[in-house]
């Protein structure tokens, strides 16, 4: 059995690495020594989860709960184990330093095994009534008895989301496949196979059980896959030349769903595979319509104002995402559903079948009035296509997405195989989605407000990094500011996001890579202030940024990465 105190050993020397093959070699040895029975709790633990996002298990604890937990374990008083905290700006340092040097020593302690410390967690995470709270910091504190000093400082990094490792997805999915084989080469069915279930632990424990299972993963009802991503042009030519015939749709500015049904039972997911279910019966008793016994598939959500005879923008459209109030929203903003693929059918796994076959289910498939395909046109012609932009434009939309007709389903993969042209064709302004990392306080005219700016980030997978792209200081309006200020301020940390990579821009405040916004800006130009496809000193960073909207239906999995900025750079320079 797999002791924690091992697991804790080989996060240290995680932790000294900065590259990802020494990471990727410290996380195969330890896998080696995981079993069938604990690789999927030990898998979910490095990502800081405790289940996958669609079954909505959360530790539910913040600072204060481990502050408490640290106090009764180690005997020091809250307000010495505060001073401490302040003083180190770990948490789970001040947990190591202060259970080493314990005032009192608990009557019977446990070796920890991983299995014994996640069915707790779990237990934390399911404590729910009156004498919750308690119940949350009895087992918290009883963990802690149960740790060295190395220990606890990863339980307590753990429950307060911050484990600080800088291991990634691909990381793991690299060490499993070095763990089996000594090398990289399962890598590619390992991906495919989580990107299909979009459950890694899960994953893993197939792969422990029998190796040749992964080649043969399937698409099914409520393990929802993770989402195609588009690549981008700019120019309706560039599509032509790439795709040829190919299929034209309308970019809507909604919210992606993800519909499962099977039988009676009905689940929706968010793009960022959160469950919605509860939110939108509307949609659900509409799915509940179709003449199919089992079906996945997926669409833009937008709410449709009656009076006006269009749809609403995509901020009121999102006040349909809620926990209260539900039959009153969909009074207010009812939804229509613009179904753009369709991945399952009737025990059919549809994502190796060419998009024109996928698309023509669609057409037969929904007629609903609030489920109904989204509007597609065949073109082979750069005026054809420059036609539909243009239309979509003047639509109020946010631009079109290309689609190759011979392509598959690519889960989880950004390919050519969808390219976007949004309306900032033709003009120097584009925009990205980034991950706010810091922000700072408000100076001058702001100085009211203890917010200022966003300092936000791209991803460079090839790295497992975030690296920062720009400094946001204007697009914001004061029931913004004071939102972001709430949110940001909970999720604040005294260092820097250990996957972060910056350089001479330094916020007020580092905050952990939670929220996502998409940030318009008139150029990419070349900075040594920014880290993002830093070579020589010089990375990029955009020119003249301003936030657009706080991006809540999208993760930080699906943020802009290096690869598009440096895109985007060369595609601005050939525009010019």
């Amino acid at each position: 059995m797999l002791l924690f105190s091992n697991v804790a050993f080989f996060f240290k020397e995680i932790e000294k690495r900065s590259g990802r093959l020494e990471m990727t070699d410290q996380l195969a040895n330890l896998f080696k020594q995981t079993d069938v029975n604990e690789i999927d709790k030990l898998v979910y633990i490095i990502q800081g989860i405790l289940a996958p996002p669609y079954e909505g298990i959360d530790l539910g604890m913040g600072e204060r709960f481990a502050l408490a937990a640290i106090a009764a374990s180690s005997g020091y008083p809250s307000n010495e184990v505060e001073k401490n905290y302040k003083k180190s700006g770990d948490l789970g340092d001040t947990a190591e330093e202060l259970l080493g040097k314990k005032k009192q020593t608990a009557l019977s302690t446990t070796e920890m095994e991983i299995s014994y410390l996640f069915d707790a967690l779990m237990k934390i995470a399911k404590s729910s009534g009156p004498g919750s709270q308690d119940q949350k910091i009895k087992i918290l504190t009883e963990l802690l008895n149960n740790s060295s000093g190395l220990e606890s400082r990863y339980v307590i990094r753990y429950v307060t989301g911050s484990l600080r490792l800088g291991v990634g997805d691909p990381t793991i999915l690299d060490a499993l496949s070095v763990a089996h084989v000594g090398d990289k080469s399962l890598r590619e069915p390992l991906e495919r196979a989580y990107n299909t279930c979009s459950d890694l632990g899960y994953v893993a424990k197939v792969f422990y059980t029998n190796p040749k299972k992964i080649e043969s993963f399937v698409v099914t009802p409520f393990k929802p896959l993770m989402p195609a991503l588009a690549e981008r042009e700019n120019a309706p030519e560039a599509i032509i030349e790439r795709l040829g015939k190919c299929g034209i749709e309308m970019k809507y500015d909604g919210f992606r769903l993800q519909c499962h049904r099977k039988g009676d039972r009905v689940e929706l997911y968010s793009r960022k595979l959160e469950k919605m279910t509860n939110m939108f019966p509307d949609v659900v008793e509409a799915i509940r319509e179709l003449k199919v016994a089992e079906i996945i598939f997926e669409g833009e959500a937008l709410a449709f104002d009656s009076k006006k005879g269009r749809y609403f923008p995509f901020q009121q459209t999102m006040h349909r995402r809620r926990k209260h109030g539900i039959e009153d929203a969909s009074k207010e903003f009812p939804l229509n559903v613009f179904v753009f693929d369709v991945l399952y059918i009737d025990g059919r796994d549809m994502t190796e079948q060419p998009y024109e076959k996928r698309r023509d289910i669609i057409e037969k498939t929904f007629k609903n009035k609030i489920l109904q395909p989204s509007q597609m046109t065949l073109v082979s012609k750069t005026n054809e296509l420059e036609k539909i932009f243009q239309n979509s434009i003047s639509q109020g939309l946010e631009g079109i997405m290309a689609k190759d007709l011979t392509a598959p389903y690519t889960a989880g993969k950004r390919k050519f195989a969808w390219i976007k042209l949004k309306k900032s064709y033709g003009k120097s302004v584009d925009t990205i989605d980034a991950v706010v990392v810091g922000y700072y306080l408000g100076q001058g005219a702001r100085a009211e407000f203890e917010f200022g700016g966003l300092l936000v980030a791209v991803y460079n997978p090839d790295r497992g990094k975030f690296e920062t792209v720009a400094r946001i200081g204007s697009g914001f309006s004061e029931d913004e500011m004071r939102n972001l200020q709430e949110i940001l301020n909970d999720i604040k940390t005294k260092k820097p996001p250990v996957k972060l990579d910056f350089s001479v821009e330094k916020p007020d405040f580092w905050v952990t890579p939670k929220y996502v916004v998409e940030v318009a800006f008139d150029d990419i130009t070349q900075s040594s202030m920014h880290t993002c496809g830093a070579k020589d000193g010089k990375g990029y960073a955009l020119r003249f940024p301003r936030l657009v909207k706080l991006r809540e239906d999208k993760g930080v999995e699906e943020i802009t990465t290096t690869e598009e900025v440096v895109r985007m750079y060369e595609l601005q320079h050939s525009r010019k």
